[in-house]
């Protein structure tokens, strides 16, 4: 029997709003002196975009498809420039990225790596930290989900460590044990999640659009630009925030003595290296390897990806049917391309600029340093207000990098300032992006301990990243 279509209510309200802010918008709000016809309509689409993606009501992907969509119906752009943006290097790299995280999954590297970890540093709580700390950290430039990294891989590991040492959220405050080690390991690995996003380009899939937003204001960041920056405010950070945790918000069990013969008896069920897993290490170290000196000798980052995922389907590792079947991909293939063409085609027809020296006129007293501040803050805190990097992303970060090298702010320094801002901005809430719900579900951590310690952690976080982060890349010469 086929099933009874029924109307969302829910999903087709939010969409008929939309619609109607679209015609009110299109048809009566003025266009504004300076800017062309064509650049604020497509100004209007992107607007609606943004709230749409805020409001959520269809998939991302789904959103940017009828976006793209409307931007041809209405000829606000020409349909073969609307499909070039399906050629972009940057999408293809974090595509390939995606593809490449499969492989950690499917081998059971993964895993075998954050147990390896655990086994060597887990004989206190504090260790268990680094150990998964450490686990992220390496991850990290392979896989630009965090949601896939953190939950994915992390959480399973913390849930059976937690099971082991019988901590577990109870309404019955006798039998509350959340706080034994779970409540520490779930905010700490959330806290680092976001912070691992923030070091490597292919990190997070908000990356690769800010580097493009920020190119086309002539700030170029590569994928060693990116990870040398982020080296050292970087690893601080990921020393700082476990010794930092564990005093303002300690776990009631400090010595996990059996943590690593837990971890070696999960390493022994995995057996030995497969064949899979060594692959995928090799293409790993290769990877990593050309995406810091490859461009010395002509080989860009989506070149080396592209060159890894061959590797990986050659061997077996992965089949065509895991490329295929990786709908986060080609989903994230698709937001991205039409995110990152409305945000190029805003700049190229002047729009950025327009609101960037509308804006520029509420600065202009001030020094580059107030205006540094000022815009800097004003960008990391506004994310309270927002689910998802990539509409904080598209929303703000091109018209405040516009704002800020008007006001005379050196352009790489405010371009990697925000660039970082926007993922460590994320551990603020707990539906700042996608891991937060997952490890906020738990119950391990209540609403107020977790913006609490996301805001003591923000503060932290900034002044690593505002004071030694900017004086690295001074010395770097980066601005």
């Amino acid at each position: 029997m086929s099933k009874v279509f029924k109307l969302d209510g829910a999903k087709l309200y939010p969409s008929l709003t939309l619609l109607i802010l679209f015609i009110l918008m299109w048809f009566f709000l003025p266009v504004p002196k300076g800017v062309s016809v064509q650049g604020w309509h497509l100004f209007i689409i992107f607007i609606l975009t943004i709230l749409a993606l805020i409001i959520n009501p269809l998939p991302m992907g789904a959103i940017a498809f009828c976006a793209i969509s409307v931007v041809v119906l209405t000829n606000t752009l020409t349909l073969k420039l609307t499909l070039t943006c399906f050629s972009s290097n940057i999408v293809w790299l974090i595509v390939s990225a995606f593809l490449l995280a499969k492989g950690f999954i499917k081998t059971g590297l993964g895993s075998r790596i954050a147990y390896y970890f655990v086994s060597i540093l887990g004989k206190s709580t504090l260790g268990l930290a680094y150990g998964l700390t450490a686990a992220e950290v390496l991850f990290a430039p392979l896989m630009p989900s965090n949601t896939a990294r953190g939950a994915g891989i992390i959480y399973p590991i913390i849930d059976s460590l937690n099971s082991e040492y019988g901590s577990k959220p109870d309404v019955n405050p006798e039998k509350d044990t959340r706080k034994k080690i779970g409540s520490y390991l779930i905010k700490l690995l959330y806290q680092i999640n976001v912070l691992t996003s923030a070091m490597f380009l292919t990190a997070t899939a908000g990356n690769p659009l800010i580097v493009s937003i920020a190119s086309s204001q002539g700030v170029v960041i590569s994928w060693g630009t990116w990870a040398v920056a982020c080296i050292v405010p970087g690893l601080i950070s990921l020393i700082v925030l476990p010794m930092l945790l564990y005093i303002i918000y300690p776990p009631e069990m400090k010595s996990t003595p059996e943590a690593p013969a837990f971890a070696k008896a999960k390493l022994k069920d995995l057996g030995p290296l497969s064949s899979g897993e060594k692959i995928m290490l090799l293409v790993f170290a290769l990877l990593l390897g050309l995406w810091v000196f490859g461009e010395r000798v002509g080989i860009d980052a989506t070149t080396a990806a592209l060159f890894g995922m061959a590797i990986l389907l050659i061997s077996g590792v992965l089949r065509w049917d895991d490329v295929i079947s990786e709908t986060r991909a080609w989903d994230t293939f698709i937001w991205m391309a039409v995110l990152i063409l409305l945000s190029d085609q805003l700049s190229k027809l002047g729009v950025t600029a327009f609101f960037g020296e509308k804006m520029q006129k509420g600065v202009a007293s001030f020094s580059w340093v107030t205006v540094f501040l000022i815009v800097g803050l004003f960008y990391f805190y506004v994310h309270y207000f927002f689910a998802s990097m990539t509409a904080h992303i598209s929303a703000m970060y091109g018209t405040f990098l516009v704002v800020c090298i008007n006001a005379g702010v050196p352009a790489m320094l405010i371009a990697l300032f925000m660039g970082v801002g926007s993922s460590l901005s994320a551990g603020l809430t707990h539906y700042g992006t996608g891991t937060a719900p997952v490890y906020f579900s738990t119950k391990y951590v209540t609403i107020t301990e977790w913006w609490r310690i996301g805001f003591i952690v923000s503060v932290v976080n900034l002044l690593i990243w505002g004071f030694i982060g900017s004086a690295w890349w001074k010395v770097l010469g980066y601005w």
